[in-house]
């Protein structure tokens, strides 16, 4: 039976890359986007093109009401999802944090940490053997961040990835007995366009590998922990950071 899997920003970056390479292993995916719905049906008709099916379903996942219809969406549509990747996120404001205006803080915590929280009650409903489901898998996508702080630039959305390493440990021991794995994936430098101009030229060269991460060097250990070759991995945090 072909699985069903749900990517949040599935479609730019890591998300993409995550989108279209599942499709590839097989899976049917639905592809959540907030902004630019010609992306996402470009992700869409890579994943057709790859011999899957696929929708994209624009939803601001901040946004409780916006979540339960992604989810109900997906259900009417392909079917109940069985793998779920939490993509979606933001970086700004940056900036030391005695520079940063209180309004831009509010945004990067619903959607950095109330979204994934969101997303991932919704697929637990669904997924656990304690509500009727058959298991599944789902992937966060943390940062090297919640380990290194971001000093001087971005330590707003550092405690952001941070509740994100706390709320994948936790969960993974909730619902490990019902069938359901919980995993994450720290990035470090990904060179994607969330990236400030001229930061991936900057930076790459003074890490340990001399050079960024690609989006889909990311999206290939994302696909792992969604696979069954992981299937005894739970509460896992996974660095693809090359060293640093």
């Amino acid at each position: 039976m072909t699985r069903v899997l749900m990517v949040t920003g599935g479609s730019r970056g890591i998300g993409h890359e995550t989108s279209v390479g599942a499709a590839r292993q097989g899976w049917d995916v639905c592809v959540n986007y907030v902004g630019n719905d010609e992306r996402a049906g470009q992700t869409v008709a890579a994943i057709q093109a790859a011999g899957q099916r696929a929708i994209k379903v624009k939803a601001d996942i901040s946004r409780e009401e916006d979540v339960l219809r992604l989810f109900e969406t997906c259900d009417a549509e392909l079917g109940v999802p069985y793998g779920l990747v939490n993509s979606a996120g933001i970086v700004a404001p940056y900036g030391r944090i005695d520079e940063v205006a209180f309004k831009d803080i509010p945004p990067l915590m619903d959607l950095n940490i109330n979204g994934t929280l969101l997303c991932t009650r919704e697929a637990i409903k669904r997924m656990s053997t304690r509500h009727g489901g058959t298991g599944g898998s789902i992937v966060n996508l943390s940062s090297v961040s919640s380990r290194l702080g971001g000093p001087g630039s971005t330590v707003p959305y550092a405690a952001s990835k941070g509740a994100i390493d706390s709320f994948t440990w936790g969960v993974a021991q909730e619902v490990a007995g019902e069938g359901i794995r919980v995993n994450a994936v720290s990035p470090g430098l990904i060179d994607t366009e969330m990236q400030p101009d001229g930061r991936v030229e900057s930076v790459g060269p003074t890490l340990p590998m001399g050079r960024a991460g690609q989006p889909g060097e990311v999206a290939r250990a994302i696909l792992w922990l969604l696979s069954d070759d992981a299937s005894y991995v739970s509460g896992s945090n996974l660095n693809v950071s090359g060293a640093r």
